[in-house]
């Protein structure tokens, strides 16, 4: 569960700074091209976070019901 918490948490994240960092003007030090390129390793992190789980998930679906098939 705290896996998909934080996929989410990240793409999420990952998306907003892809946002900042095109379209608000930078005030400090911070290039808009390294927010950009941290929003997008944030997100590809979080959908690969997202995907581990998804497919682990349906692994663990697919035993349990394999193990409910053969004790009926």
């Amino acid at each position: 569960m705290l896996q998909l918490i934080l996929a989410t948490a990240m793409c999420i994240f990952g998306c907003t700074l892809l946002t900042v960092g095109l379209f608000i003007p930078p005030a400090g030090t911070i290039d808009p091209t390294v927010l950009v390129a941290f929003g997008e390793v944030l997100t590809f992190a979080g959908s690969l976070f997202g995907i581990d789980y998804h497919y682990r998930e349906s692994k663990v679906k697919s035993r349990r019901s394999k193990a409910e098939y053969e004790t009926d």
